[in-house]
């Protein structure tokens, strides 16, 4: 029984694949009239005289007019498409007819590896209060020059009851020798207490994987002197304008010098942790906690004059960049 009804769902498809090759050469007038015969044609009632009648569909197909299936190919794309764009459709550059905007330097041909640049960076300019006192600190650098060679000045040191209690300058001339690093060799002046000392200084400095600036400097001074700083820092971005400064300092000698409070091997490890909030990039308030720590034979030396050896200071100051 299952076959009978499978031949009979079968039976007017495969008619209708006979036809289809006769049924190529059909214009769109003759497909019109046949498909406007009422449905009572079909049901066996009196059929409508066809005007064509007689013709086959091969005369059909010779019949030349605008209907012709074979004018398709002719057919532009632009018109089954929708014809021309209407005036107020969106431009192909999604631009919206806004001209671009000039941005200064931005352009390739006005990019110069070469041109002179400067900035200035006070990274702290604070008050401390502290276990060992109370006065002010500073850290500052700047430099003039192009991306392959630059002048670089820095300096960093603290101030107690007015005057200057340790602090030191440094001139470099720096050179790039790869992505985000630069060799530097200079000069670097010590002041505060005690006697003066003058260091010829060399050393590297860049930003290490994972945005780590990182400092690596060694020093050789009159009579046989070293010395050596390694500095690391990181900015934490809380938010886009909230961001936190951890810090840490290493500083080392080589032989004593007892006229300025040091002995040789590491003599002090420093470090700070520093919140700020960045109205604009260029001011930026802060507040935060530092501390220093005396080690090895410094230490020792800072115990026997009753000095502190560890002291921990609560910080407020500004962040200027120009």
């Amino acid at each position: 029984m299952r076959r009978w009804w499978l031949v009979a769902a079968w039976y007017p498809f495969a008619a209708f694949a006979q036809e289809m090759p006769a049924m190529e050469g059909m214009d769109h007038a003759a497909m019109h009239h046949d498909a406007a015969q009422p449905a009572s044609s079909a049901q066996g009632a009196p059929a409508v005289q066809d005007p064509h009648a007689g013709h086959d569909m091969a005369g059909m197909h010779g019949q030349s007019d605008a209907h012709d299936m074979g004018g398709m190919g002719d057919m532009k794309m632009g018109a089954m498409q929708g014809g021309s764009a209407p005036a107020d459709a969106r431009s192909p550059d999604w631009s919206d007819g806004v001209a671009p905007a000039s941005m200064h330097g931005m352009a390739m041909h006005d990019m110069d590896d070469t041109a002179a640049n400067a900035m200035l960076l006070l990274d702290r300019l604070e008050a401390f209060s502290g276990q060992g006192g109370h006065g002010q600190s500073w850290e500052a650098e700047g430099w003039y020059g192009n991306d392959s060679d630059k002048l670089w000045f820095r300096s960093e040191g603290e101030r107690e009851d007015g005057r200057p209690h340790d602090g030191d300058a440094e001139l470099f001339w720096s050179h790039a020798i790869a992505t985000f690093w630069d060799t530097q060799l200079g000069v670097r002046s010590d002041f505060g207490e005690g006697p003066k000392r003058q260091w010829a200084a060399f050393g590297l400095q860049g930003l290490a994987p994972y945005w780590f600036e990182l400092e690596a400097t060694a020093y050789v001074g009159q009579g046989g002197r070293t010395a050596a700083r390694v500095r690391a820092e990181y900015e934490l971005r809380i938010t886009q304008r909230l961001i936190l400064q951890p810090e840490l300092e290493v500083n080392a000698y080589g032989k004593d010098d007892e006229r300025r409070l040091l002995r040789s091997g590491i003599s002090s490890v420093e470090g700070g942790l520093r919140l700020r909030y960045e109205f604009t990039r260029t001011f930026a308030p802060y507040v935060g906690v530092a501390w220093e720590h005396l080690t090895g034979g410094t230490a020792d030396l800072a115990s026997d004059q009753g000095r502190r050896i560890t002291d921990r200071r609560w910080v407020a100051g500004l962040r200027l960049w120009f």
